[in-house]
Protein backbone atom coordinates (compact mmCIF):
# COMPACT_ATOMS: atom_id res chain seq x y z
CA UNK A 1 0.00 0.00 0.00
CA UNK A 2 1.73 3.21 -1.16
CA UNK A 3 0.75 6.43 0.98
CA UNK A 4 1.36 10.24 0.67
CA UNK A 5 1.07 10.83 4.61
CA UNK A 6 1.28 8.68 7.35
CA UNK A 7 -2.96 8.38 7.66
CA UNK A 8 -5.30 6.78 5.96
CA UNK A 9 -8.81 6.55 6.45
CA UNK A 10 -10.05 3.44 7.33
CA UNK A 11 -12.32 2.60 4.10
CA UNK A 12 -9.01 2.84 2.02
CA UNK A 13 -6.99 0.71 4.30
CA UNK A 14 -10.08 -2.17 3.92
CA UNK A 15 -10.39 -1.75 0.45
CA UNK A 16 -6.45 -2.38 0.01
CA UNK A 17 -6.19 -4.87 3.07
CA UNK A 18 -9.01 -6.25 3.95
CA UNK A 19 -8.30 -5.30 7.82
CA UNK A 20 -11.61 -3.60 8.76
CA UNK A 21 -11.65 -0.92 12.01
CA UNK A 22 -14.66 -2.49 14.30
CA UNK A 23 -15.41 -1.40 17.40
CA UNK A 24 -13.64 -4.52 18.92
CA UNK A 25 -10.47 -3.42 16.95
CA UNK A 26 -8.85 -4.24 13.49
CA UNK A 27 -10.80 -7.24 12.12
CA UNK A 28 -9.79 -9.28 9.02
CA UNK A 29 -12.02 -12.68 8.73
CA UNK A 30 -12.23 -13.86 12.53
CA UNK A 31 -8.69 -12.53 14.21
CA UNK A 32 -9.26 -8.91 15.49
CA UNK A 33 -6.61 -7.31 16.86
CA UNK A 34 -7.66 -4.71 19.86
CA UNK A 35 -5.58 -1.35 18.69
CA UNK A 36 -7.74 1.55 19.87
CA UNK A 37 -5.14 3.99 19.41
CA UNK A 38 -4.79 3.50 15.80
CA UNK A 39 -7.75 5.65 15.83
CA UNK A 40 -6.89 9.24 15.96
CA UNK A 41 -9.21 11.73 16.86
CA UNK A 42 -10.02 13.04 13.02
CA UNK A 43 -11.08 9.32 12.49
CA UNK A 44 -8.06 8.28 10.44
CA UNK A 45 -6.19 5.60 10.68
CA UNK A 46 -2.26 5.94 12.45
CA UNK A 47 -0.25 3.76 9.55
CA UNK A 48 2.72 3.75 11.98
CA UNK A 49 0.63 1.74 14.52
CA UNK A 50 -0.89 -0.65 12.20
CA UNK A 51 2.24 -1.23 11.48
CA UNK A 52 3.33 -2.36 14.70
CA UNK A 53 0.16 -3.99 16.05
CA UNK A 54 -0.59 -6.17 12.59
CA UNK A 55 2.90 -6.84 11.68
CA UNK A 56 3.01 -4.54 8.59
CA UNK A 57 6.12 -3.78 7.52
CA UNK A 58 6.42 -0.23 7.09
CA UNK A 59 9.25 1.61 4.70
CA UNK A 60 9.66 5.65 4.70
CA UNK A 61 11.08 8.08 2.63
CA UNK A 62 10.64 10.94 4.36
CA UNK A 63 12.71 13.61 1.90
CA UNK A 64 9.68 12.16 -0.56
CA UNK A 65 7.28 11.99 1.77
CA UNK A 66 6.56 8.50 0.85
CA UNK A 67 5.45 5.64 2.82
CA UNK A 68 4.96 1.94 1.44
CA UNK A 69 2.83 -0.36 4.24
CA UNK A 70 3.46 -4.17 3.06
CA UNK A 71 1.30 -7.19 4.14
CA UNK A 72 0.74 -8.55 7.10
CA UNK A 73 4.03 -10.99 7.84
CA UNK A 74 2.93 -12.89 10.70
CA UNK A 75 6.32 -11.55 12.74
CA UNK A 76 8.37 -12.38 9.64
CA UNK A 77 8.94 -9.07 8.50
CA UNK A 78 12.22 -7.24 8.49
CA UNK A 79 13.40 -4.85 11.10
CA UNK A 80 14.90 -2.41 8.52
CA UNK A 81 15.51 -1.92 4.49
CA UNK A 82 18.97 -2.37 4.75
CA UNK A 83 20.11 -4.79 2.53
CA UNK A 84 23.20 -7.36 3.91
CA UNK A 85 26.17 -6.92 1.72
CA UNK A 86 26.00 -9.11 -1.16
CA UNK A 87 29.22 -10.10 -3.64
CA UNK A 88 28.47 -11.61 -6.73
CA UNK A 89 30.61 -12.88 -9.59
CA UNK A 90 30.11 -10.49 -12.82
CA UNK A 91 30.72 -11.71 -16.59
CA UNK A 92 33.28 -8.97 -17.62
CA UNK A 93 36.40 -9.88 -18.63
CA UNK A 94 38.18 -9.36 -15.01
CA UNK A 95 36.10 -11.03 -13.32
CA UNK A 96 35.96 -8.58 -10.15
CA UNK A 97 33.05 -9.08 -8.43
CA UNK A 98 30.62 -7.07 -7.51
CA UNK A 99 29.83 -5.59 -4.12
CA UNK A 100 26.37 -4.58 -3.37
CA UNK A 101 28.18 -1.75 -1.01
CA UNK A 102 29.65 -0.12 -4.80
CA UNK A 103 25.65 1.33 -4.84
CA UNK A 104 25.55 2.47 -1.22
CA UNK A 105 23.77 5.77 -0.78
CA UNK A 106 21.43 4.77 -3.52
CA UNK A 107 18.19 3.07 -4.22
CA UNK A 108 18.14 -0.45 -4.95
CA UNK A 109 15.86 -2.82 -6.33
CA UNK A 110 16.88 -6.33 -6.29
CA UNK A 111 15.26 -8.91 -8.15
CA UNK A 112 15.29 -12.84 -7.67
CA UNK A 113 13.73 -15.90 -9.83
CA UNK A 114 14.32 -18.99 -9.23
CA UNK A 115 12.27 -22.04 -11.59
CA UNK A 116 11.15 -24.28 -8.98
Amino acid sequence: MILDQLTVSPAAFADRTGWEAKPEGLCKGDICVPAPEAVATDGQLDVQVLSQKLGMPLVSDSARGIHALGPEANGRSLTTAVAPELELPTLSADRNPFKLSALHGRKVLLVAWASW
